[in-house]
């Protein structure tokens, strides 16, 4: 079986009613040709308004919550054409319902397919030692973990459970759930975090929690509530919808009233079914919704296409969202003026056999210089390396290690010092440098109307405070735990309130925020989770694209209303004349749905801005 007609038997098994209206049409035209009874029209008008009915239970259940929507305006239309025998009125009817509805949940649907690749990184097994000591391990699920159990974490895997460090000294990167960007120095005896992710080297720790109780499932725990408190966003057509159906219900029962004719009202309700309604807008947000996928950012329903655009506040996590994410070489203070490159490349030349992340950073400075050889390289974890260039050992790492004096760095910033025998050659000086992308995002979003901007961060406040001067934001947090993450997100009285994180501790306020845009690249599943939107490269740009296209993507479902409603008013007038059949009213209303569905679609075409 091809891939096509596959994916055209899973939407037909998801969206059964749109084939089945039209395998009931041709049933009735068949029946309506071939019997002299009216099977025909009591097989449609049958099916027209058990559709009917269908709609009435699902209105019934939205009015419960407090919400009225366009439905009562589609249930009347059905039931008033059967009711005065034009079963083809109602049929079309039906179907531009279970159309605009299929079209909605489709776009929704095709969303959530796309992201289905950036939910799988939680951490599913342990390592398990086989006794103390020992360097056998078994592999279990995190599930089967133990308090008490010892356990491995090899170099670049996430910590599973909450644990006591057992190794003398090791480094974690913990940006995930603090956003601090350089890696964490950790002694014997200190608790690891779950979801901290090993640099370096193996690390072997003791459990002190169970799974259940570790903190990446205290915050998954705390996304799960702030999503059940998120409010439900009204759609677009129901903000239209009462007044357009008062109108209907008014016109339709004024040209009875005044023919004496119930036929009247029924050709007035035809023409006043809201098919632009039902399908204009939906079409227009999947239209958009396309469009923002391929300027890479995955919006997961069209609610949320439609706060991304107008958003009030637009609050940022600062690790791996304003920054790269990852420590880069800023400056290099040479002892000797001049020395800089000479600086540069013994420390490459002893970081390149090192898998720590401030090593990386160190060989990237380096670029295609050549490299001294290095013998006897040895890494102490924690500390830095050693090793012989030139017949003279060379030490890198901390100021201690390599017999230095600590000097002050700035916010944000880490520094390397380097020494040959017994000669200070300087240090390197790092930090999570801003993305490049950063500050011409935000100037972009102030031209699309954002009015304000926050920083949010679990990094330290003074490196927090400098990068949001630097990018003109003048509202910043920083040292904040996902559970005040929370609460500075929830007590913003501007509204909507889009937030942009990466890392596990942004996955609570990614879901109570009215805009939860998760950076997928690099941001695990509980970010990605809990995000109504994805940006799908390491980048901010496709932020300021989104809410561009949103923005236009608004006004043109909103022009699509607009003429809708307009058209399908002109013709109630003239249906209270008596000249327009039900069943040529159905025919014009189909044009009017095909002249707003066009201008839906041209959502489909890039912004401008």
């Amino acid at each position: 079986m091809s891939g096509r007609l596959r994916r055209g038997i899973g939407l037909v098994a998801r969206y059964p009613l749109v084939p089945a209206t039209l395998v009931v049409g041709v049933i009735a035209v068949v029946l309506a040709v071939a019997a002299p009874e009216p099977w025909g029209a009591w097989v449609a008008s049958a099916y027209a308004l058990g559709v009917a009915a269908w709609v009435a239970i699902g209105m019934f259940r939205e009015l419960r919550s407090g919400r009225w929507g366009v439905d009562v305006l589609a249930i009347v239309a059905v039931v008033s054409t059967v009711l005065v025998g034009d079963h083809w009125a109602a049929l079309i009817v039906v179907l531009m319902i279970t159309g605009g509805r299929a079209l909605e949940d489709y776009a929704s649907h095709r969303a959530q397919d796309q992201l289905r690749a950036l939910l799988d990184r939680t951490p599913r097994v342990a390592h398990r030692l086989r006794s103390h000591g020992s360097t056998e391990f078994d592999e279990i699920p995190v599930a089967d973990v133990r308090i008490g159990d010892l356990l491995i974490v090899k170099p670049g895997e996430t910590v599973p459970i909450d644990s006591e460090l057992l190794d003398e000294t090791a480094e974690l990167d913990e940006s995930s759930l603090t956003g601090e960007s350089l890696p964490v120095a950790h002694q014997a005896g200190d608790r690891l975090r779950s979801g901290s992710v090993a640099t370096g080297v193996t690390v072997h720790v003791r459990t002190v929690a169970l799974a259940r109780d570790s903190e990446y499932q205290q915050i998954v725990r705390m996304v799960q509530d702030a999503a059940g408190t998120k409010g439900r966003f009204i759609r677009m057509a129901d903000r239209v919808a009462v007044p357009f159906t008062l109108l209907a219900l008014a016109i339709g029962a004024a040209a009875w009233a005044l023919s004496g004719d119930p036929v009247r009202f029924a050709e007035v309700l035809v023409v006043a079914t809201p098919c632009p309604l039902l399908i204009a807008a939906p079409a227009a947000i999947v239209a958009g919704m396309g469009m923002a996928s391929k300027h890479g950012i995955v919006v997961k329903d069209g609610d949320t296409l439609s706060k991304l655009a107008r958003p009030a506040v637009v609050a940022f996590d600062k690790t791996g969202t304003l920054t790269r994410g990852a420590p880069e070489v800023v400056r290099i203070e040479a002892a000797v003026a001049g020395a800089e490159r000479e600086l540069i490349a013994l420390a490459a030349a002893l970081e390149a056999g090192s898998a720590h992340v401030l090593a990386r950073a160190i060989v990237r400075a380096a670029g295609d210089s050549p490299l001294p050889g290095v013998d006897h390289l040895s890494e102490q974890p924690g500390l830095g390396l050693e090793g012989e260039v030139g017949g003279a050992l060379v030490r890198v790492g901390r100021p201690a290690f390599v017999g230095a004096h600590e000097l002050p760095v700035g916010p944000g910033e880490s520094a390397v010092y380097v020494a040959r025998d017994a000669d200070q050659l300087g240090r390197i000086v790092l930090s999570d440098a801003v993305r490049p992308d950063t500050a011409p995002v935000i100037a972009r979003l102030r031209r699309l109307g954002v009015r304000s901007f926050l920083v949010l961060s679990g990094d330290a406040p003074a490196t927090t405070e400098a990068v949001a001067a630097a990018l003109g934001i003048d509202r910043a947090r920083g040292g904040l735990l996902p559970g005040q993450k929370l609460a500075e997100i929830t007590a913003v009285t501007e509204h909507p309130v889009v937030m942009v994180g990466d890392g596990v501790n942004d996955a609570p306020v990614l879901a109570a925020a009215d805009v939860g845009v998760a950076m997928g690249a690099r941001g695990a599943t509980a970010a990605s989770e809990s995000a109504d939107a994805v940006i799908l490269s390491d980048s901010l740009e496709p932020l300021g694209d989104a809410v561009a296209i949103a923005r236009r993507t608004l006004r043109i479902a909103m022009q699509s209303i607009g003429v809708g409603v307009s058209l399908s008013v002109v013709l109630m007038l003239i249906a209270t004349t008596g000249v327009l059949p039900a069943i040529v009213g159905a025919l014009l209303q189909e044009f009017v749905d095909l002249v707003t569905i066009l201008n839906g679609l041209r959502a489909a075409r890039p912004p401008r801005a």
